[in-house]
């Protein structure tokens, strides 16, 4: 078969069209930013610097885009595609020079906008209403590249960096809430005033439902299951293998555990009993059908939560399985944008970037729950290649703004339903 006859070689690269646009689905995540009011609230909230709003949505913009250091900030100045994002923008330099000028006063007010945020989202028809929500608390690993980074250290993971806390929201991917530790923080550290935090900001936000929060083992503590019952949520968490736990575990009579569909290759059961006063809902498995892997795990391997729900165990342990649904938040927030490392080297400029990714990362989750209204939350990833990553060219005539995208974009019908139903939302002064 002949080659393509296609020959790019005489093809001249010039940089000079001043009405390209370098990522004109900009326009979806300005639009929506418009529409609650961001600039505004954080002129209001945020007393640091000259006009905070337009530096934060400079900060969360680029993010959305994929950007992921302070330099890809300029990215927004090519062209014309600082007239897509709804706002007047400003270089790297001075995003840079303000993020190190935070302390952690500011954090706190940058945390007020993105409460705000989420409060105005859920109001325009995003929010939970009175159904019942599952809220899933985690923490991560955001690695640093150099060692001159203040906080930074090496955990559990053996690499360096941050150790923050995430609260998500289980069915849209939302982050509820956010906090930087440093490196060295162990998981549980602050988890008490978090858990209590993001409760708040969520009642306060209109949920009004029936809360549960789901963690893993590196939260099961007294105090935090305390808050959740102060403020009546629902919790189930995972618990570790100490001695009296697994004693609890080995004193369960064998005719009480149940089988369960969990896998192909083996077996698995489920039984609970009582620790500490609340429920102990125990699945056990084995695999039975490779004699390779039953050599090394002859015994059945034990998983164990605690949880004050009430219900059928079988059912509540699927509820718990569901808890791995926040990796894919924690995913999207790393995955080539944002959090993919932290890039200052003070504190809290970097505590601040981790507030703009997560207020990045819920515009374009809004712009799929808002925008797009699809059945099941797309990627990320997946809404930044079909809506947001579209080159395109602004003109005008007559007046007229006019922004032309490629023809033949696959997406297109995609791109104009979203585009409509955000401009149809009301405005917030």
């Amino acid at each position: 078969m002949p080659a393509s006859s296609h020959n790019i070689d005489p093809i001249q690269v010039t940089f000079d069209h001043d009405q390209a646009v370098a990522d004109a689905g900009l326009m979806l995540t300005g639009t929506l930013a418009k529409r609650l009011g961001l600039e505004a609230v954080t002129d209001e909230a945020v007393g640091v610097g000259y006009r905070p709003g337009r530096k934060l949505l400079t900060l969360v913009h680029t993010i959305v885009t994929g950007g992921d250091c302070i330099d890809d900030v300029n990215l927004l100045r090519a062209g014309s595609t600082s007239r897509v994002v709804g706002h007047d923008t400003v270089a790297a330099s001075t995003v840079g020079s303000w993020l190190r000028q935070f302390t952690f006063g500011h954090i706190r007010q940058l945390d007020r906008v993105t409460e705000a945020a989420l409060s105005r989202a859920w109001a325009a028809g995003g929010g939970p209403g009175d159904a019942p929500m599952f809220i899933d608390v985690d923490s991560t690993v955001v690695e640093v590249h150099g060692h001159d980074k203040q906080g930074a250290a090496y955990g559990y993971t053996k690499v360096l960096g941050y150790h923050p806390i995430l609260a998500t929201r289980a069915d849209t991917g939302e982050v509820l809430h956010a906090r930087m530790r440093k490196g060295s923080a162990n998981t549980a550290r602050g988890a008490q005033r978090f858990v209590r935090e993001t409760i708040g900001r969520i009642r306060r936000a209109g949920a009004t439902g029936k809360l549960t929060l789901r963690a893993d083992s590196g939260f099961w503590s007294h105090k935090v299951m305390d808050a959740c019952v102060d403020h009546g949520v629902d919790f189930s968490i995972t618990v570790r293998a100490h001695k009296h736990v697994v004693a609890t575990i080995d004193a369960i009579a064998e005719q009480a555990w149940v089988d369960i569909d969990y896998t192909d290759r083996g077996k698995a059961q489920v039984a609970e009993t009582v620790l500490g006063g609340y429920r102990l809902i125990v699945r056990r498995t084995k695999v039975t059908d490779d004699p390779k892997v039953l050599a090394l795990f002859p015994d059945w391997r034990h998983h164990a939560f605690v949880t004050n729900r009430p219900g059928d165990a079988v059912e509540l342990d699927a509820d718990h399985r569901a808890h791995a649904v926040q990796e894919l938040a924690i995913r999207d927030l790393k995955e080539g944008a944002g959090l993919n490392h932290c890039p200052s080297g003070m504190f809290n400029a970097n505590a601040a970037w981790l507030v703009a990714a997560t207020l990045a990362h819920n515009l374009v989750r809004w712009v799929d729950l808002l925008g797009v209204r699809a059945e099941r939350p797309s990627v990320t990833t997946t809404l930044r290649r079909r809506l947001i990553d579209i080159p395109g060219r602004l003109t005008r005539s007559a007046r007229t703004w006019t922004l032309h995208l490629p023809t033949r974009w696959p997406w297109r019908h995609l791109f104009d339903d979203t585009l409509r139903r955000l401009r149809a939302l009301p405005a917030i002064a």
